[in-house]
C-alpha cells in the first residue's frame, strides 16, 4: 500500500513538473521584431500575442542604412527585419539572411503574383523575403501655405515645386523637410535632371546632383525619415519630401485634429521612386518558428488590411485587396493610376564604391559645404 501510494505521488509530482516545464516553455516563446517607426497598426501585435502565445518584443527604426548596419555587424538579435528590397538585394549578397520554408508559410498563396514577379528584381525566385507594404516617394504639402507662398498656380504635380530652388526659397519660411535617405534623393534629383535615377557613373552624384542639392540646401529646414509626419500635421513645416503613407498619415492626423492644416501628396508627373518593404529572417535569428508563424499571420488578408487600412500603405497582398477600405483602394496617393505606375522606378544595387560616393556626396549635402 505505501509503495503503491509512493507510486501515485511520484505519478503527480512528475505530471505537476511537466506541466510547470510546459507552461515555461509556452511562457519562453518569444520573438525579436524590427521595423520602420509608424509602421504597424495598433492591435496587430497584441492580437498575434493573444492568438499564438507568443510575446513580441518590437523595436523601431527610420532609415534602411541604421537596419543594414546592425545586419552587417551580425547578432542582430532580430527574428524577423523590414529592409526596402533594394537594399534586400544588397543584403542578399552578403549572405546575412535565412531562405524561406514556404511550406511553413499556408498564407503565401494570397500574395500578389503581379508584385512578386516585379520583386524578383532584388529577390530572385522570391527566395528569402515576402512583401509588406509598399508605397512612392513624392511631396506632401499644406496646400493653403504652399499656394500662399506660391500663389493658386504652385506646381504642386510637380517635383518644381521643391527642386527648383527659386521655388523652394520661397517655402523657406514656413519649413521644408527632406528624407534623410540619400539614395532615395539622389535618385530622385537625378530622374528630375533626365538622366538615369539609377546612374553608376559617381560624377552625377558629384557634380550635377550634388550642385542643385547644394544650391536647395539653404531653404532645408532638417534631414529625417520620420520627424517631418507630425510636423506636416501640426503645420510646423509646409513640404517635405517624403514617404506615401507617412505623408497620409499626416493628413489624416491634420484631420482628426480638427487643426486647419489641409495636407496633400503627389506623385510628380516626372517620374517618383516606388518603394517594398520587405520581411525577412536573418541568418542568426533564434525564433524560428516563432519568426514563421509572424511572416503567415501578417500574410493573413484581414491582417495586412487592417495594416493599410491604419498606415495608408499599399500592400502586396492581392487577397487583401477587397478588405481595404475604398477612400484607401481608390486614392491614387496610395494606389497609384496606371500612368503613374509607368513612370514609377525602383532602386537597383550599385557597386560598394559608388555607394561610398554618394555617401560622401550626401554628407557634404547635408552639411552644406
Amino acid at each position: 500500500m505505501i509503495n503503491q501510494r509512493k507510486k501515485w505521488l511520484s505519478a503527480v509530482v512528475a505530471g505537476v513538473l511537466m506541466a510547470v516545464s510546459a507552461g515555461s516553455m509556452a511562457a519562453d516563446k518569444e520573438l525579436h521584431v524590427y521595423n520602420w517607426s509608424d509602421y504597424i497598426a495598433p492591435d496587430v501585435v497584441p492580437n498575434f500575442e493573444k492568438q499564438t502565445g507568443i510575446k513580441v518584443t518590437y523595436d523601431v527604426f527610420d532609415s534602411n542604412e541604421v537596419l543594414e548596419g546592425k545586419l552587417m555587424a551580425g547578432s542582430t538579435g532580430y527574428d524577423v527585419v523590414v529592409p526596402s528590397s533594394s537594399f534586400l538585394a544588397r543584403q542578399l549578397q552578403s549572405g546575412v539572411f535565412q531562405e524561406l520554408d514556404k511550406s511553413k508559410l499556408p498564407n503565401y498563396k494570397n500574395l500578389d503574383p503581379d508584385i512578386m514577379a516585379k520583386l524578383t528584381q532584388h529577390d530572385p525566385g522570391n527566395k528569402y523575403a515576402i512583401p509588406y507594404l509598399w508605397g512612392t516617394t513624392g511631396i506632401g504639402y499644406n496646400v493653403d501655405k504652399v499656394r500662399a507662398a506660391l500663389g493658386k498656380d504652385a506646381p504642386l504635380d510637380s517635383w518644381d515645386l521643391v527642386l527648383k530652388p527659386e521655388n523652394l526659397a520661397k517655402l523657406k519660411g514656413c519649413g521644408v523637410a527632406f528624407l534623410d535617405a540619400p539614395e532615395e534623393i539622389f535618385a530622385t534629383v537625378l530622374n528630375y535632371l533626365g538622366k538615369d535615377p539609377n546612374s553608376s557613373d559617381a560624377k552625377d552624384y558629384s557634380g550635377a546632383a550634388t550642385d542643385l542639392l547644394l544650391k536647395l540646401r539653404p531653404s532645408i529646414r532638417y534631414f529625417h525619415s520620420s520627424q517631418y509626419i507630425n510636423d506636416l500635421a501640426n503645420g510646423n513645416i509646409c513640404v517635405a519630401i517624403g514617404w506615401s503613407g507617412d505623408i497620409l498619415q499626416a493628413k489624416n492626423r491634420a484631420d482628426a485634429a480638427k487643426n486647419g492644416v489641409h495636407v496633400g501628396y503627389s506623385v510628380p508627373k516626372e517620374g517618383a521612386l516606388a518603394f517594398f518593404d520587405m520581411m525577412a529572417i536573418p541568418k542568426d535569428a533564434k525564433n524560428l518558428d516563432e519568426a514563421y508563424q509572424w511572416l503567415n499571420y501578417i500574410m493573413d488578408p484581414k491582417v495586412i488590411a487592417d495594416v493599410s487600412n491604419k498606415m495608408n500603405y499599399a500592400n502586396g497582398n492581392a487577397a487583401s485587396l477587397p478588405l481595404i477600405n475604398a477612400d484607401i483602394r481608390n486614392n491614387p496617393g496610395i494606389y497609384p493610376t496606371p500612368d503613374a505606375m509607368k513612370k514609377l522606378f525602383v532602386l537597383k544595387v550599385q557597386d560598394p564604391k559608388l555607394d561610398r560616393a554618394r555617401t560622401r556626396a550626401w554628407t557634404k549635402v547635408k552639411s552644406g559645404k
